[in-house]
């Protein structure tokens, strides 16, 4: 395997990772906050919003910039880079018209949305202040692709850093003024902040592309070029995209059923309205947000994946190829089952130390947040899974795993949620259920299609034992600081710094992570100079 390769691949999961995770920081400072003042009413409203706002986006930029990436990764890897710069323009063409549509759609589709199809019509205002969003992202995932395509992850980082920045900035700016007016005009302002963010950034990745144009054009001048026809070009790109986007708007679909599903049938169960609305609420809006953080690394892996095995599937490196797909899934597995046990282990705890204003709900929200922490491992999973499957060409493989998932997923969250006892926490069981069978599935087609054979011990034994280890330490510490320092939030950071610490070591000693493993990422040398002696 080529370690410049690898690095690439390595160093590019590493970037999208750490802009990641201020991403989230970002994402909790502004989320916080916001559930504190508009409470889970509110939240429902805003809840209501992005589902909708997702499949819409979904549906029209899930597949193309992934294409974008793969098609751009395959000529560049020949010197055609004025093919894969035609490849980045007709696909930004594509994306403009679908963004328009998307939004009209959306904007003009609010009220039957929020009142017809979720019950819920308090939450148009929201649903209309994120449409405009639609026009933007679509022209902001066609540079991002393209410069994906290329194995340069920083434009992307800056922007996504941009996109939520300005988000949080203007959509708690908002609703803050809109408080006094009510809790729908403020869901809406909190909702407009992504538009406004998606906006700046797509700013911000057009002046990244302008001030690197004259280095593009330079390479298209001495490069190979091949052009082909822009006919030709688009048939490719849908090919391509079309099965990514059915697949990827599965689980927003899914999401969009929760909206739906959940508080009709609450409300057939026995549940009231404002009850239903409630529940729905501590959902959305304390644990959707929390759920999301490990997603940051495992997407950053899926995103990195599919360029990489791209041009190993062109060139035939079936070395490289198993190598990059084995070392995904291991470090997919490394970062997913600490995150799942630690939100696991000290549910209660974080939600009472992010929204102490509002314990009450934040204690009757636990419960959801521990079920769906189980989903975190089964999700990362499928997201690199699907990566891998997507770079060799078999993008229609998972899109048909996961819809047979989500066809267990409905009927599971249907069944759980009309129980009494169960009620809200039967959506999340119904998204375990739908992402186990759908990682079961994509494992034996990863091993049919690419020839991977995945070493059970260091893939998934090492790091649930150390997970699990971490997780009794972490609960053991929490119960014994509280009793000590009766500060749930000193005793929960206190807790969650000593759970880091014990995971480290605890990988390390069961020899979970190679010396060379670490020598590829950013800084690697200095990690493994000061780590070595534990380090195979």
């Amino acid at each position: 395997m080529s370690n410049s390769n690898s690095n690439k691949f390595l160093k590019g999961a590493a970037i999208l990772g750490i802009a990641g995770v201020i991403v989230k920081i970002i994402g909790a400072v502004f989320r916080i906050p916001l559930t504190n003042w508009i409470g889970t009413d509110g939240m429902s409203y805003y809840g209501c919003a992005y589902p909708i706002y997702s499949l819409f986006l979904t549906i029209s930029t899930a597949g193309i910039p992934v294409a974008i990436s793969k098609m751009v990764s395959e000529r560049v890897t020949v010197r055609n880079y004025g093919g894969a710069h035609k490849v980045f323009k007709v696909s930004l063409g594509l994306l403009s018209v679908m963004g328009v549509v998307s939004f009209l759609l959306c904007y003009l589709g609010a009220d039957f949305i929020a009142g017809t199809v979720q019950n819920n019509p308090e939450a148009a205002s929201s649903i209309r202040a994120i449409a405009p969003a639609l026009l933007f992202v679509p022209i902001l995932s066609a540079f991002r692709g393209y410069f994906q395509g290329r194995q340069n992850m920083n434009p992307t980082a800056v922007s996504e850093l941009t996109e939520q920045t300005v988000r949080a900035a203007v959509g708690l700016t908002l609703a803050y003024s809109f408080l006094s007016v009510g809790l729908p005009e403020a869901a809406a302002g909190a909702t407009f902040g992504a538009s406004a963010g998606s906006f700046a950034s797509m700013v911000v990745i057009a002046l990244i592309y302008v001030l690197n144009r004259k280095t593009i054009h330079t390479k298209i001048r001495r490069g190979d070029n091949n052009l082909e026809e822009t006919g030709e070009i688009l048939k490719k790109v849908l090919m391509i995209a079309i099965p990514i986007t059915l697949g990827a708007s599965i689980m927003p679909i899914m999401n969009a059923i929760d909206s739906t599903v959940v508080m009709g049938r609450l409300e057939a169960t026995g549940w009231t309205h404002d009850q239903a609305k409630s529940l729905f609420g501590q959902l959305s809006g304390y644990c959707a947000s929390l759920i999301g953080l490990p997603q940051i690394f495992t997407q950053a892996i899926a995103v990195s994946l599919v360029p990489a095995i791209s041009a190993a599937w062109l060139r035939q490196d079936r070395g490289e190829l198993q190598e990059n797909v084995k070392l995904s899934l291991r470090a997919t597995m490394i970062v997913g089952f600490p995150c799942a046990v630690g939100i696991f282990a000290l549910a209660e705890p974080i939600l009472l130390l992010l929204f102490s204003s509002r314990p009450a709900e934040a204690s009757a929200a636990a419960p959801t947040l521990m079920v769906m922490a189980i989903s975190v491992v089964f999700l990362a999973s499928v997201q690199t899974l699907t990566g891998a499957l997507q770079g060799v060409g078999k993008q229609s493989v998972p899109v048909w795993n996961l819809a047979v998932g989500a066809v267990f997923k409905f009927a599971a969250t249907w069944i759980c949620v009309g129980i009494p006892a169960i009620n809200v926490k039967g959506a999340p069981i119904g998204t375990i259920i739908a992402y186990l069978i759908a990682m079961i599935l994509d494992l034996r087609a990863v091993k049919k299609y690419t020839g991977t054979s995945f070493d059970m011990k260091t893939t998934y034994v090492i790091p649930c034992a150390a997970s699990l280890l971490m997780g009794v330490g972490a609960y053991a510490s929490y119960r014994l600081l509280f009793a000590v320092t009766a500060s749930n939030g000193i005793s929960t950071l206190l807790s969650i710094g000593l759970a880091v610490l014990i995971y480290g070591a605890l990988i390390l000693l069961l020899k979970g992570i190679t010396k060379d493993e670490i020598a590829r990422l950013p800084k690697g040398d200095k990690l493994v100079r000061l780590l070595g002696r534990f380090l195979r």
